[in-house]
């Protein structure tokens, strides 16, 4: 299974949401990047994805977005085959 990276904060309900949307379709390990604690983060996140928001999700290295593009990248079919390839 490919890695997945979360950019998060402690009291985002789409992140949470975003894990436990994860956990039901397998995944079992989420590294979990804190940007409300930790400022370089939170430029470095808005670097390389132009966005300000949380969560933003990246399933090896391809960024898949926020909660709402998760959920839409999954209703396309196309979440377990990232999820799977290697």
């Amino acid at each position: 299974m490919q890695a997945v990276k979360m950019y998060t904060t402690g009291v985002c309900p789409y992140c949470i949401r975003a894990k436990q949307f994860l956990k039901s379709k397998g995944v079992e390990q989420i590294e979990e990047i804190r940007i409300d604690t930790d400022a370089g983060a939170r430029n470095h996140m808005m670097e390389v994805t132009g966005r300000r928001t949380v969560p933003q999700i990246f399933i090896g290295t391809t960024h898949v977005g926020g909660h709402d593009d998760l959920v839409a990248l999954d209703a396309r079919g196309g979440l377990q085959p990232l999820l799977g390839a290697a």
